[in-house]
């Protein structure tokens, strides 16, 4: 072998082909198990103890969810100055990190929703049947209707006082204002979610170890910080009827369609967004 051709096996060593992105660098091989689309309905669910186990884990997860983040809120409102309190970052990191705990911990159980947005929308991309997302929806709305009535029950009167946690959209915002709020909050979180839990990515980069519910906590914090101000962040409308039917006064429920409709309308473009743009399967010209 002469020296010419040592440099250029050297050279090829130390330059290797790049690897193509966009577009091009996706093929019909996968190296990943795809799921298949959830049917319709599942009646053989019914039957199925891990079906049922599956809603308690979302009962339970959900009436945490409110008994701690309640609590935090209304401990802001009760002292004097925010610098008295944790503040508004100290509730954002009371949502943002029960979520990571609880995703965390019925990840492997019900998928670890807690939210009838995040239901819906993985319903919409077939991750679900209509079965279990009602089943999943149910359950979430009794867990945060009991999670606040258990905070009321040890703290009845600064319950009533305090606001209870309920969500409204705060003086000086137009109705509008707080819908998109909830819109663009909502699609934050469950665009988070598809991307976090998408097969393709789980195989693509196996070899770093990215944690789920890390990023989904994260979004759920980033989303109250915005949005506090606004709305008091929904995005949630389990967690806004459990707070508003224990608190139950009359402006909690003037404004109160807002935490359905805006995370449902949030949840819908996040899932039609990862469905058809991000996981979209390219166009192939003919050759």
């Amino acid at each position: 072998m002469d020296g010419k051709e040592e440099d250029v096996r050297v050279g090829a060593n130390k330059f290797p082909e790049r690897q193509p992105i966009g577009t091009s660098a996706q093929s019909d091989s996968k190296d990943y198990k795809e799921p298949p689309p959830a049917p319709l309905f599942e009646p053989g669910e019914l039957s199925s103890w891990s079906f049922w186990r599956a809603g308690i884990a979302e009962f339970i997860a959900t009436f945490l969810f409110l008994y701690i983040t309640v609590l935090t809120v209304m401990g802001v409102k009760r002292a004097p100055n925010m610098c008295a309190s944790v503040g508004i970052q100290g509730i954002a990191w009371a949502f943002g990190g029960m979520i990571f705990a609880l995703v965390y911990c019925t990840a492997g159980i019900s998928g670890g929703h807690i939210n009838p947005a995040v239901t819906f929308g993985l319903f919409l991309a077939r991750k679900l049947s209509l079965t279990r997302a009602v089943y999943y929806i149910v359950m979430q709305c009794l867990g945060a209707i009991c999670g606040a009535g258990v905070v009321k029950g040890f703290q009845p009167k600064p319950y009533q006082t305090l606001g209870g946690g309920a969500n409204t959209v705060a003086p000086g915002y137009t109705k509008g204002s707080g819908l998109g709020a909830e819109i663009i909050g909502t699609f934050v979180l469950v665009y988070t979610v598809f991307s976090a839990t998408d097969a393709k990515r789980s195989a693509r980069d196996s070899h770093v170890p990215i944690l789920a519910p890390l990023p989904i906590g994260f979004a759920v914090f980033l989303v109250h910080l915005a949005t506090i101000p606004i709305t008091g962040t929904g995005i949630n409308p389990a967690r806004s009827l459990g707070a508003a039917i224990i608190y139950n006064k009359d402006h909690s429920w003037d404004d109160h369609w807002i935490f359905w409709v805006g995370p449902f309308i949030g949840a819908a473009l996040a899932a039609l967004y990862h469905t058809l743009v991000i996981r979209a399967i390219p166009f192939k010209s003919k050759s």
